[in-house]
């Protein structure tokens, strides 16, 4: 390779911010668990319930799918303080990224055991790969201020979502091709299959999705360095880490920017959330095919590469808040369209628009709510960031399960979601980043 082809290769990822081996290590994680979120949450899974939930009708079906998804959320939000609070003062982030994806890895390798009938141990690997998934995301985004260097915040936070859509929608690209054409990968094809062989090609892709997710963990835990403990309250583990939390709690109120972010980011990104989990499900509710569904969750990926990019880039230029409320704006009209949707077409369309905002907006919040807090206290202040999301985070699918109970249908709960752009936009107008910023420099 030449100096100057090096040197445009360099400066390629230097602007990317993948310019040092730990946040190459570090954006790989990305790459790693966005697989999962793509795969099982959206794409696959919620396709291949209807398979399992076979025997219960679809109101009921679809409602205990949410209701293990609300669990799930709540599980996590309910630990992750304390243990936030824990790897700080142990300095054990790493140590809980590992753990928490590790149990995410195993559920959804045992997926791949799931047949027709199985809703219930379906439901319940699916709640706790889930837990594990969310559980590893915070201590994940809690390295990010203390890998990232200073003006690096918001291209390598948008990087790492760029990576985590290329990544995923390869590993999904590959699994859409072997579940629509199975005969080609030497898989069981054609009419009179027993269920375990009709389903293998669905069940191949729990088990590549674990495999995929394993591998590309390896790197952060190897590469990226362990930040420092901060100083623990006395006490054993469960005591000091309570201690810690409460210290948290009373400090988060002096960073009233970064806690108005906080409550900002819980409020918009339960829309966001609500949309991705429950994408497929209301796709199939419409009847329209698995091939639609995945291809459309593909085509979205590959469109949010170079769009979270270009969110991150302009988020450096003109500030993460002013693209915030750009993709929050695109949220609004999106539930509009997602309501009048008739035909597969509409969905591939909606789909596009998804994917233009989906990672920017996400990677921008993450980087700006990590540009206003103590990078000494990121695994306690993202612990917050993370249980506040799962939180807030309840209310969109438990939204959704109860106007299915209550009408029936899905279809009038889309155009509530409008309420969490709206409010948390307006939340986010009350936010001073350069204030924040200045009290994080001070802490």
């Amino acid at each position: 390779m030449s100096s100057s082809t090096k040197s445009r290769w360099g400066a390629w990822l230097e602007r990317l911010a993948l310019d040092r081996p730990e946040t190459r290590a570090w954006a790989l994680y990305d790459w790693a668990n966005s697989a999962f979120w793509l795969t099982v949450v959206t794409a696959v899974f919620p396709v291949y319930y209807k398979t399992l939930s076979e025997g219960l009708d679809d109101a009921t079906a679809a409602y205990r799918y949410t209701l293990a998804t609300t669990i799930a959320l709540a599980c996590t939000a309910v630990a992750t303080p304390l243990l936030g609070a824990f790897a700080d003062s142990r300095a054990k982030r790493k140590l809980l990224l590992g753990l928490f994806a590790g149990l995410g890895i195993a559920a959804t390798a045992a997926m791949f055991f799931l047949l027709p009938g199985d809703w219930l141990p379906g439901l319940v690997l699916f709640a706790v790969a889930n837990f594990g998934v969310a559980g590893s995301v915070v201590f994940y985004d809690a390295l990010l201020p203390h890998v990232a260097r200073p003006g690096e915040l918001d291209r390598l936070s948008t990087t790492g979502f760029a990576l985590g859509y290329l990544g995923s929608g390869l590993l999904l690209l590959l699994n859409l091709a072997w579940i629509l054409k199975p005969a080609a990968f030497g898989l069981p094809s054609g009419t009179g299959l027993e269920p375990a062989e009709a389903t293998l090609p669905t069940r191949l892709a729990f088990l590549s999705v674990a495999l995929w997710w394993g591998l590309f963990t390896i790197p952060i835990l190897r590469s990226v360095r362990e930040p420092r403990a901060t100083s623990a309250p006395p006490g054993g583990a469960l005591i000091s880490s309570l201690r810690q939390l409460a210290r948290t709690l009373r400090e988060v109120r002096r960073h009233r920017n970064a806690f108005r972010m906080l409550v900002a980011f819980l409020v918009f990104n339960d829309g966001i959330s609500t949309i991705i989990r429950m994408a497929g499900l209301y796709a199939t509710d419409r009847d329209f095919g698995a091939g639609t569904i995945i291809g459309t969750i593909l085509i979205l990926q590959f469109i949010g590469i170079p769009f979270a990019i270009l969110f991150g880039h302009l988020g450096s230029r003109i500030g993460a808040k002013p693209m915030i409320f750009v993709g929050l704006g695109f949220y609004c009209m999106i539930c509009v369209l997602a309501y009048a949707m008739s035909t597969a077409w509409h969905f591939v369309g909606i789909g596009i628009l998804v994917g233009m905002v989906q990672g920017g907006t996400q990677g921008l919040s993450r980087s700006l709510f990590a540009s206003m807090v103590p990078s000494k206290k990121s695994g306690e202040f993202f612990a917050l960031f993370g249980v506040g999301e799962k939180f807030a985070g309840i209310a969109g699918p438990a939204l959704f399960a109860l106007t299915i109970h209550w009408t029936g249908g899905m279809q009038p709960a889309v155009l509530s979601l409008i309420a969490f752009f709206v409010l948390g936009g307006a939340l986010l107008l009350t936010v001073d980043v350069e204030e924040g910023r200045r009290e994080a420099r001070n802490a």
